[in-house]
């Protein structure tokens, strides 16, 4: 039963953070980003924190690494990938199908920043492939003119790329600290404390609650964001990411752009173009090279197990 339950939440997990693209391309229209993005994490650390007491006999982090993990977690898949994603998207060409895309490169980033930390195991010449094909579909997205790196919005999706190194690279060091802690405690925390990190750095960018246009689009995008893509989609993350490891977890990147780009034509009118359909392929085939080993693997325990008629 555990296969389907783990397959079903990953589906929900897919649907809901890839229309989270359309929910933050909506709402940066009326929302300065990183304050955005901030108030979004402040109000799903409430509510998670306030499950968390609700079902943890002890909600509240005890040591050093409880805390670590906590700040590690803050940081990286909080604060650093949510500020520059927001800030990225606020770029009209900046999709949200292409925002979606960009963000697939996880899986990949994962599995480079994982052999980095674990010295045993190397990249192979085909891994090597794999990770040049990743990154020139990050190319080939970003579209960059030379003559003006700033423009046709490459600078944007830079930093939607730079936002989704911080979130891999999170990934990781999650799973290397042992920090023996129920995930409402860990994710409740971590997004209190990076959602006051975000708001830190939007004091300082200049960012004010008087430049909030409280608009229908704007709470929608906002409870949407603070409740079902964080509150409850971390919460299914961090389950799944306990079961799965965080390269397989990380998949969900390659299904979401298929929720972004259905939400935005829907919900935004955008359109889906033939260089994010490129930079798609490329991305994923140079995740399938890295990680081919372990696809054949899973491939061949799946087909050979036996029915359960």
């Amino acid at each position: 039963m555990s296969p389907y339950r783990n397959l079903s939440l990953f589906l929900i997990l897919a649907a809901v953070w890839g229309s989270a693209f359309m929910a933050i391309n909506l709402g940066v229209e009326y929302l300065p980003p990183v304050l955005f993005a901030a108030l979004r994490y402040e109000i799903a650390g409430v509510l998670m924190l306030g499950y968390a007491f609700w079902v943890v006999d002890d909600p509240i982090p005890r040591g050093r690494e409880q805390w670590l993990l906590v700040a590690v977690a803050a940081v990286f898949l909080i604060a650093a990938y949510h500020a520059l994603l927001f800030i990225g998207q606020t770029d009209p060409l900046v999709t949200s199908a292409i925002a979606a895309v960009i963000v697939s490169l996880s899986p990949l980033l994962t599995t480079v920043f994982a052999r980095l930390l674990l010295p045993s195991e190397r990249l192979t010449v085909l891994g090597i492939i794999g990770l040049m094909l990743g990154l020139a579909g990050a190319i080939v997205l970003a579209n960059p003119d030379p003559s003006n790196l700033a423009a046709d919005g490459a600078l944007p999706k830079l930093l939607v790329f730079f936002a989704t190194v911080a979130f891999a690279l999170g990934s990781v060091l999650t799973r290397r600290i042992d920090a023996q802690m129920r995930i409402e405690t860990m994710e409740g925390w971590a997004m209190i404390l990076g959602g006051i990190l975000m708001h830190i750095l939007s004091l300082g960018m200049g960012e004010s609650m008087a430049d909030i246009q409280w608009t229908v689009e704007a709470v929608a995008a906002l409870a949407y964001l603070s409740i079902a893509a964080s509150a409850i989609g971390f919460l299914i993350y961090f389950d799944l990411l306990d079961r799965l490891g965080p390269i397989e977890i990380n998949l969900v990147s390659y299904v979401a752009p298929i929720f972004a780009a259905i939400a935005g034509w829907i919900f935004l009118q955008e359109g889906l173009t033939v260089t994010t359909v490129v930079g798609f392929v490329l991305i994923f085939t140079g995740f399938g090279l890295l990680k081919r080993k372990a696809i054949r693997s899973e491939f061949t325990r799946r087909w050979s197990a036996p029915s359960a008629d």
